[in-house]
């Protein structure tokens, strides 16, 4: 199972951090990423974390987002700094949904999402 938080209504240039509480694994997935979706627009790939620690980004957030992970919590987190009104959208976290997969910022192998947070930049 895979809970978001975290997001919320915030104005541009500021900041938020998503939390993704991970269960039903004996440990924290090999590879974890976050998507995001606004109304209207395909599901983005936005960051991904691997298990040897590994980050891969959309060109959109790069240098803005930062993904990592606490394995003994079992969360995932995103760090959203200038935030930007394109921003805007749902977020969710995601766990490979096949094997063997490969572990980047929108691969198609990351099948397992949550039920979201939203993310409002004004």
């Amino acid at each position: 199972q895979l809970v978001e938080s975290g997001g919320g209504s915030v104005q541009a240039g500021g900041s938020l951090r998503l939390s993704c509480a991970v269960s039903g694994y004996t440990r924290s997935p090999y590879c974890m990423g976050w998507f995001r979706q606004a109304p209207g627009k395909e599901r983005e790939g936005v960051a991904a974390i691997d298990s040897d620690g590994s980050t891969s980004y959309a060109d959109s957030v790069k240098g803005r987002f930062t993904i990592s992970q606490d394995n003994a919590k079992n969360t995932l987190y995103l760090q959203m700094n200038s935030l930007r009104p394109e921003d805007t959208a749902m977020y969710y976290c995601a766990v490979p949904s096949r094997a063997p997969y490969d572990c980047y910022a929108g691969s198609p192998d990351l099948g397992y999402l949550g039920q979201g947070t939203q993310v409002t930049v004004s």
